[in-house]
């Protein structure tokens, strides 16, 4: 699906664009990705700095751009497509983008005005944005922060300490949410090398080890004006509800499904041992390991079938803003809603999945040279975000009483 803006971006650059989503340029850099991926698994470890370059190579944070501005072109489902085939080679590295594609989505709101012209200029010549906004003293959904952004002259400083500051030891810019002398909510955006910008290696998840989702601590950063930027702190009627970041979290979490089942499916086709007891001399060929197989590619296939479902959802609600400059407030939230239903409806059966696929093997495939462990460890990791049972009940609430969702964007 194309997709169309009501007032096309001009375009800033023609020496390069992002690859299609059938394109071999992809395939091969997804290919790259994954190559990296094990490599760094098999030496114990190691940030994916090469990932992030190909993604700033083949401008992989612009696929969403319009083609007539530079772009792909790519419509919201194509772009859960790339994300999922990026999270099966390398789910750090779509986590990592995570805030980078949200931006870009703001830039394609705003192309009108002069920060959102900015913005598209930079991600089409391969910048990486993230985001340093939670604080672990502040409660989710209720923006205060503790970072602080106060006069110096004609322009500003930046001072604290925010935390699940995913990708920004990758990032050239950081978005960063404060409060300014007044008690306002503002956002700044500074280059991520800025001098007072420390990026601290603190993240010790069970999973999603390599995101840089640790502490990023702002020592009097400067900032200019025309580095701040309107801080929307909750949706309001005409404005998109954003569940795109929420069903990103799926969609790497299929990823991660389609990883393990054929990394489950090559144990066991390989797999030279087998029990006296058993049903086949081959663990290949018996039924009941087949079945576990089985169940786990089937899995996969619901959990994947659903993200896209709901991306379809939002893909009808974002055209209808960009094509009319105002959101439809039903089909934003159709869009919220289903996205909601996903989470509530993946994540034991591919928590359970990930759990089952060990009685293919033996105590063999436990050990940490194998890394089966790590999809576990990163589904729960990914799952963690927003907890599920808040959202069982919202949609509960929602079928019953036709009850509104929550109105805060962190929902």
């Amino acid at each position: 699906m194309t997709t169309h803006l009501s007032h096309p971006v001009t375009a800033t650059r023609t020496d390069r664009v992002p690859p299609a989503l059938d394109s071999d340029e992809l395939a091969a850099v997804i290919e790259e990705i994954a190559v990296d991926a094990a490599r760094r698994r098999a030496e114990g470890g190691g940030r994916p700095e090469r990932a992030l370059q190909l993604a700033r190579e083949h401008l992989l944070g612009a696929v969403r751009v319009p083609k007539e501005a530079g772009g792909a072109g790519y419509s919201l489902r194509d772009f859960f497509v790339l994300a999922i085939r990026l999270a099966e080679a390398d789910p750090d590295v779509p986590h990592i983008l995570r805030g980078h594609w949200g931006t870009t989505e703001e830039a394609l709101r705003t192309r009108d005005t002069d920060r959102g012209a900015w913005l598209l200029r930079s991600i089409l010549d391969g910048k990486i944005f993230a985001g340093a906004q939670s604080e672990l003293s502040g409660q989710p959904g209720v923006y205060t922060y503790d970072t602080t952004l106060t006069a110096d002259g004609a322009n500003f400083r930046l001072n604290g300490r925010k935390f699940y500051s995913t990708g920004s030891s990758y990032a050239d810019y950081l978005r960063i949410s404060a409060n300014n002398e007044a008690g306002q909510q503002i956002s700044a955006t500074v280059p991520a090398d800025r001098d007072g910008v420390i990026h601290v290696d603190d993240w010790d998840g069970v999973g999603q080890r390599e995101t840089g989702s640790g502490t990023t601590i702002l020592e009097n950063v400067l900032v200019h004006p025309e580095e701040i930027g309107e801080f929307r702190r909750t949706p309001v009627s005409g404005k998109p509800r954003a569940p795109q970041a929420h069903l990103l979290m799926h969609a790497i979490g299929a990823g991660v499904l389609r990883a393990l089942t054929a990394e489950t499916a090559t144990l066991l086709r390989t797999r030279t041992r087998s029990y006296s007891w058993g049903n086949t001399e081959l663990a290949r060929e018996d039924p009941q390991l087949l079945a576990v197989v089985g169940s786990l590619s089937s899995t996969t296939f619901v959990v994947e079938a659903a993200v896209l479902a709901a991306a379809d959802a939002l893909d009808t609600a974002t055209l209808h803003l960009w094509e009319h400059g105002v959101a439809d407030d039903a089909l934003e939230f159709a869009a919220s809603f289903q996205t909601s239903q996903v989470k509530v409806a993946v994540e034991q059966i591919a928590l359970r999945a990930a759990s089952e696929a060990f009685d293919a093997g033996g105590a063999s495939w436990t050990r940490q040279s194998v890394h089966l462990d790590r999809h576990w460890r990163n589904l729960r990791t990914l799952f963690s975000h927003n907890p599920t049972v808040y959202k069982a009940r919202v949609v509960g609430d929602v079928v019953v009483n036709d009850a509104d969702l929550p109105s805060v964007g962190f929902f």
